[in-house]
Parts: structure tokens; sequence; C-alpha cells
């Protein structure tokens, strides 16, 4: 055979192998992915990279452990895919792994194929996203799985700021395996085949005798409305990832760059009536969602952790084709307070937005902190100084808009001027102040309230009276207007320009802080 054949036989064998490896565990394993309504981790990549740009690293790594019968399942990849391609265009890093291999479980050189391409994302600057589908650490390799482990979680934390990290849990991650996710900017979750847990339910009746389902314990809607881990659930493999490509849009590729800008009309129109989405009487509810919608870019606005803590609403959006992040009281939820959940909610995304160079919005109706026993045992003096440490520490332009009302530390927490506001608006009517008029009038007129019953005359509207002083003198957007901790009393239906000509005035903002090795914010 000539040197030529004897070569193209060696081609042909490489493609065959090659061919072979993105097989994984094999065509039955797959296949059984597909019945459960699972992509394989190959489809994974492929569906989420712009055709033909993914590129495969440490495709022929393979275990080298091979105790407990592990040297007969050796298949290169160790069950992990791992490398780089473009999403819309923009270059990512990406890890999936592969559920048919080993169960996806996490050995050493699974775990070093992951840590090693955080290493090169981080060195060139671009998202790293992690596909998780594991049973969890490989136990038939002892140390060598924790160590993979360790090294993937330092990773994340070097990351942490540097570079967006997002996780999508497309099957089982349990144990130890859960905080990377816990470290990561993003979590997504898949609708019936996804789950998260430290423990496992059979573990939890051991230990404790509770019985519980492992949706129950550890699914997507869980982790959605009650642990406030998840920041979005796909109602199936594509739909998550189609949110992640749009979430991605939304975002620098590292620290040092500027959030991607779209052409969009800058000038457009609000609607008139954008007053009309909000009661003029300050105890009545409404969504706060039609009015960010209404501001915002048209159709750009994507709510983060929809389901979590109502009572504030986050999220990303455009303002003149400019990204922002959007932090918004939503009075139809427990009137717009301040809550333990609300806060740290809030608290992590204004961080982030401020790691990323994403300038903020707050849109402002608050009557305070929630009241109550169960608040104050939970820690809220804490969890509010998060959000009041978010927003002092925060750099990036920051805009303030009150609608209705903004009282007490609520209001200071809210982004105002003694936190660094840059511009703060206010719609005429909006109350500011410690306390509400109805609450003010029992300490501040309490003698003349007292005298008239007394005197048997009518409290009822001397309370009225003094509510009307009240407003009039403390409760009215003019006097922190003169005083210049609101920079303008604007229309409604101004707010929209009002905002993206100070956002365009504000787009070469440097603020540097103090020097230190970091802040101690209240965890």
């Amino acid at each position: 055979m000539s040197k030529d054949a004897v070569y193209s036989a060696q081609i042909e064998a490489l493609k065959a192998k090659r061919t072979n490896m993105r097989l994984g565990g094999g065509a039955e394993a797959i296949e059984k992915q597909h019945k459960r309504g699972q992509l394989s981790a190959w489809e994974r990549i492929e569906y989420f990279f712009d055709a033909g740009t993914f590129v495969e690293v440490g495709a022929y790594i393979e275990l080298r452990n091979e105790f407990f019968g592990l040297g007969k399942k050796k298949i290169p990849g160790d069950g992990v895919v791992t490398g780089f391609g473009l999403v819309n265009g923009r270059l990512v890093y990406a890890a999936a792994q592969d559920f048919t291999v080993i169960g996806g479980s996490l050995g050493e050189m699974h775990g070093k194929k992951i840590a090693n391409l955080m290493d090169m994302a981080m060195q060139n600057g671009a998202p790293f996203v992690s596909l998780n589908d594991s049973g969890g650490a490989r136990v038939q390799e002892g140390i060598g799985a924790l160590c993979g482990y360790g090294d993937i979680f330092m990773r994340n934390t070097r990351a942490s700021g540097v570079i967006p990290q997002i996780s999508v849990i497309m099957g089982p991650c349990a144990g130890g395996a859960v905080y990377s996710p816990g470290i990561t900017d993003f979590v997504v979750m898949v609708k019936d085949t996804s789950c998260m847990f430290i423990t496992g339910p059979d573990v939890i009746k051991t230990v404790t005798g509770e019985t519980v389902s492992k949706e129950d314990l550890g699914g997507p809607e869980m982790h959605a409305s009650k642990s406030g881990v998840v920041t979005y659930i796909g109602e199936n493999d594509q739909d998550a990832l189609d949110w992640v490509k749009r979430l991605l849009s939304y975002l620098p590729s590292n620290n040092v760059d500027l959030p991607p800008s779209i052409n969009s009309v800058a000038n457009m129109e609000m609607p008139e009536e954008i007053e009309s989405f909000v009661p003029a009487d300050s105890k009545k509810p409404y969504d706060m969602a039609d009015v960010v919608k209404n501001v915002l870019d048209i159709n750009s606005f994507l709510e983060l952790q929809e389901n979590y803590a109502h009572n504030v609403i986050i999220g990303l959006g455009r303002l003149g084709g400019t990204a922002v992040g959007v932090v918004a009281n939503n009075p139809r939820e427990s009137s717009g307070c301040l809550d333990v959940n609300a806060s740290d909610k809030a608290a992590r995304f204004v961080r982030f937005c401020d790691s990323f160079n994403i300038p903020l919005v707050s849109f402002v109706d608050v009557p305070g902190f929630l009241p109550g026993t169960d608040q104050e045992y939970s820690g809220i003096i804490r969890h509010g100084a998060k959000l009041l440490y978010a927003y002092a520490e925060a750099t990036v332009p920051k805009l303030t808009v009150i609608l209705r009302k903004s009282y007490g530390g609520a209001y200071i927490c809210m982004c105002s001027r003694h936190l660094g506001a840059d511009f703060v608006a206010a719609w005429p009517g909006a109350e500011i102040a410690v306390m509400g008029p109805g609450g003010a009038v029992n300490i501040v007129f309490k003698k003349d309230i007292d005298a008239v019953k007394e005197a048997g005359g009518d409290v009822k509207a001397k309370i009225a009276e003094c509510k009307q002083e009240y407003i009039d003198k403390f409760a009215n957007p003019t006097i922190a207007a003169s005083r210049g901790y609101v920079d303008d009393v604007i229309e409604p239906s101004q707010t929209r320009s009002m905002l993206i000509a100070h956002l365009r005035s504000l787009a070469n903002k440097r603020q540097e802080g103090p020097k230190r090795k970091h802040g101690n914010i209240p965890l």
C-alpha cells in the first residue's frame, strides 16, 4: 500500500473515531435521553452555538483511574464536551455534561477539562456557560472527584465579576455539584427534567424522617418560587437555551467591555396616559411591570426571577438601544414593601449590573420595609442592609424615578441621592417623607388632635386637615427638590425621554472607590 493510501486510511479512521466519540455512551443511551424529552450533550451544543462555529477542546481526554471497573468505561471526553464558538456572533465558552457517559458523573479529568476551559474563558474575556446534566461526583474516583469540583469552584469564584457565568441545569444536579451554579450569575432549569438539591429525598427520609418528592425538594418550580436559586424555567431544552441566548444579548463579554447597544428609536413616544397605570390613591395596588415596559424600548424587557419575591421586579432592558438593569418596587404584592427576599433579590442584581458596567434604573413606589416578627427574626436588618450596600457601592450610572411614594429607610435604600444616584426624578404628587401621612399625623399633630377630641369637635375633619398640611409641607416632591435630593419633578409622559437624556450624559461616567482589598457586605 502506498504512503498516500495509508495516509488516506488514517484520515478515514480518524473521521470514524470522531463520529463515534460524539455518540458518548452510545446510540441506545442517547435514545433514552430523547424519550425523556432531552437532547444529547452534542445536540445541545449544536443548538446553542451559531452553525459551524463550535470548536471542541480536550476531545481525547479520558479518565485515568481504573479502580472498581472504571477502566472498562474509558471513553474519550470523559463525559463532558468542552469548547468555544459564537452565539449570535459573539465568542462564548461552554461545557456540556454527557449523562450517557457514566451518568455524566464528575471525576478528576472531567473536572480538569471544565476548569481548563474556564481559565481560557477568563484569559480571553468571554462568557462561560455550563450545561449541567450529571449524577454528581464519581464515587469510584474518591478524592479525584472532589479535587475536580474544588478546581471548578475556585474558578467560579475567580471569574465572578470578571466574565458572565450562566448555569443551565438540564438534568440532575446534586450534592456538591450544586455549588458551582450557586456561585454563577444566572441559573436556568428545565421543566420536568431537571432537579437540584444538596441531599436527595432518600437521605432526608433516613436522617430526618421527612418524606418529600424529588420535585418538591429540588424541582424547578420550588427553586423559582421559594429558594430564589433559579432565574428562569425553560419549557424544554431548546427553550432554556433560547432564553440564555437572549440573556447574553444584553451582557458585555467581560467586566472591561460595555454592554452591546442596538439601533433603536430613541425618541419613541410613551403613551400619554402612562399615569393611568398608577392609581392616585397611594394605597391602591397596580402592576409596576406595566410602567417599566412602557418606559423601556418596545419588547426589550427581560424580567429575571419573575416567580420569586414578587414585591420587587428586576430585569434587563434597553433605553434608546442601551442595555440597562431595572429594579422596581411592585405595589401589586405586599404594597411594594421591601422584605428579606426582595432585598436579597435586588441587591444581588444591583451588584451584577455594577460588575458588568450596566446602568441601573430604579422605579420607586415603596411604603417601607415589611413589618412583623417574622421579618425581624429572619434578619431584615441584615438583608435590607445588603440592598443599601449594593446601591451605595455601585459606580455605574444610577437613575431613579419616584412614582407615587417613598418613605423612611426604604426611600434611602431604593437608590436615593444619598446613596449616589446620578439623577432622581419624581412624578407630581409623589410623597417623600419619613412615613405616610396616616401614621405621621398621630405623631406630629397628636396634641392638636387630642385638643379637638377633648373639646368634642370633629376629630375626623381635624385629622384630614392635618394630613393635608403634612402632605403640603413634607410629603411632596417639591420639598425634596428644593433641597437638591430630587433633581426634577416631571410629567409622567416625560419619563422615557428624561431617562435617555441623562443616560447619554452619563455614558462616560468614571468613579473610583477607596483602595481596599474588598468591602464586607453583610452576607
